[in-house]
């Protein structure tokens, strides 16, 4: 009598060899599918939800200016939006087209070889195993990494709320708190020269503070160097309105206010320390006179000093048509009727502007390639690239109106020929050889890779005084993640390059030494 049982138990092998293998492979196609809807939409929702927000914005704007014009004029500027989005569009799916054959041609190989394997009977790395490979890659990318991403959240930045560091004083508008060192072993130099840093309004502060306790933090290098470090904070826009409304003289006011604080309790002059668009508003605060004898030196990293010289930004708002060239595109009103800057809008402009990179397609394949097996081993997800990702997911910000039009004046209106800023402050003009005048010491930092403010945005007033420059590797952030590392080639504490350039913390050091 035929014993079932027997039969199955001697063939299980065979039977797991030939049919379990196709089964797995055709759940795994399934669940590929999946994930791969499910990564792209998530990719697409971040890119088509402020552009939903800027449909109204636009309408809004429009229904005024389509009355006030001329039906030529009103057909003269659609036309030009028309053909500046339309290249816009274009660049955007041929970038797509070029990522999807990019990323597949890195695949071919490993696909060929598992086609041939499977064919030829060798169930080893057989064209299963290369389905189940494509399901773990995408499934990294469209549910570990997003879950990575959140869980960052309690190692990423400052948080202020845990009392880490020390509020020292406020404003209407900023927080100025004391960064103590990271290691417990370090005490601040109570006789050393302080340093506030100003950050963006754009970025925000967390990206200073960016992997405390992994030593990546732009901030805790100057603290676990002994230095009196301090850094301003801006308050939360949509529940302070003296920030809805603040303007770049409210800026100037409050900087000086903490410059006194500081003076007071460290007994010296203070060094401001500028991170992108906050090294334009230091630049402008210490010009204004506001700051006179009690800032002494100057840092700026990676700060857009002529924007008008950006091949990215810069030349994206001139190319765009000039009736759409303002503010007016971009601004949120809130329930208590004051204007502010919609955040999400102003990264939307980013991406638009970097579309090659940044459109959904093009980001989706851009990112799974971080997730393909090395050696056939599994990717671990880098602490750094979930704590960039959660940087640039959630630390979005809407903008006072006056202090973005400051920026944006910046990009617009170059420096003229005799060192004059396109801003003004308290009514006077702002002129960069008055920094040469009170012999102020400049250290500007920048990155040779940075997209987003270029080598020559960033060293725009060499044209016009002598200033010490630092030029570090990478783009834009690396300055305050890659070489916050006090092991980093570059790190910020070094002389490094065959050009021994001075990092910040080295620089501020070295300033303060001298000063004795």
């Amino acid at each position: 009598m035929f014993d079932f049982n027997t039969f199955f138990s001697n063939n299980q092998l065979s039977f797991n060899k030939y049919f379990q293998k196709p089964i797995n492979a055709s759940i795994n196609q399934i669940n590929l599918l999946k994930n791969y809807i499910n990564g792209l939409n998530r990719y697409t929702k971040s890119y088509l939800d402020p552009f939903l927000d800027e449909i109204i914005y636009f309408s809004n704007a429009e229904s005024e200016k389509l009355i006030k014009s001329t039906p030529e004029q009103n057909f003269d500027s659609y036309v030009e939006l028309v053909n500046f989005s339309t290249d816009i569009i274009l660049r955007g799916f041929l970038s797509a087209i070029k990522s999807v054959f990019k990323y597949n041609e890195s695949e071919m190989d490993i696909a060929v070889k598992a086609l041939f394997n499977t064919f030829s009977g060798n169930m080893e790395n057989d064209f299963f195993d290369f389905i189940e490979r494509q399901n773990q890659i995408v499934h990294m990318l469209a549910n570990e990494f997003p879950k990575a991403i959140k869980e960052i959240e309690s190692e990423y930045g400052f948080h202020f709320e845990k009392g880490y560091n020390k509020k020292i004083a406020e404003t209407d508008r900023f927080y100025l708190y004391q960064i103590l060192p990271s290691d417990n072993k370090i005490e601040v130099n109570k006789n050393g020269k302080p340093l506030i840093i100003i950050p963006p309004f754009v970025l925000g502060s967390n990206i200073l503070g960016f992997l405390p306790n992994e030593k990546r933090s732009y901030a805790h290098s100057y603290a676990n160097a002994g230095i009196p470090t301090y850094i301003r904070v801006m308050k939360n826009i949509h529940e302070n309105e003296a920030v809805q409304v603040m303007t770049p003289d409210d800026d100037a006011v409050d900087t000086r206010f903490f410059c006194e604080k500081v003076k007071e309790i460290n007994g010296k002059p203070v060094t401001l320390n500028g991170y992108c668009q906050g090294g334009f508003s230091v630049i402008c605060d210490v010009l204004s006179g506001k700051l006179d004898n009690l800032v002494d030196a100057i840092i700026t990293c990676v700060s857009p000093m002529d924007g008008t010289k950006s091949d990215g930004l810069g030349l994206f708002l001139k190319k765009l048509p000039k009736r759409f060239n303002i503010l007016e595109y971009g601004l949120k009103r809130l329930s208590n009727g004051n204007i502010v800057i919609d955040g999400d809008l102003m990264g939307w402009v980013y991406k638009i502007k970097a579309i090659e990179n940044e459109f959904p397609v093009s980001a989706f394949y851009r990112d799974l390639k971080m997730f393909i097996p090395k050696d056939n081993k599994p990717v671990k997800i880098n602490k750094s690239a979930a704590a960039i990702n959660y940087w640039l997911g959630y630390e979005r910000s809407d903008l006072p109106l006056a202090i973005t039009q400051m920026s944006f004046d910046s990009y617009n209106i170059p420096i003229t020929d005799d060192g004059t800023l396109p801003v003004k402050l308290f009514g006077k003009k702002l002129n960069l050889k008055r920094i040469k005048e009170k012999n102020i010491p400049w250290l500007i930092c920048y990155g040779e890779n940075d997209d987003l403010v270029e080598k020559q945005t960033a060293l725009a007033p060499l044209d016009y005084i002598d200033v010490e420059v630092s030029a570090f590797p990478r783009g834009h952030v690396a300055i305050a993640t890659s070489w916050s590392k006090p092991d980093s080639a570059c790190a910020l504490h070094k002389v490094f390059g065959d050009k021994k350039y001075r990092g910040p913390v080295k620089f501020q050091l070295d300033i303060d030494k001298n000063k004795k």
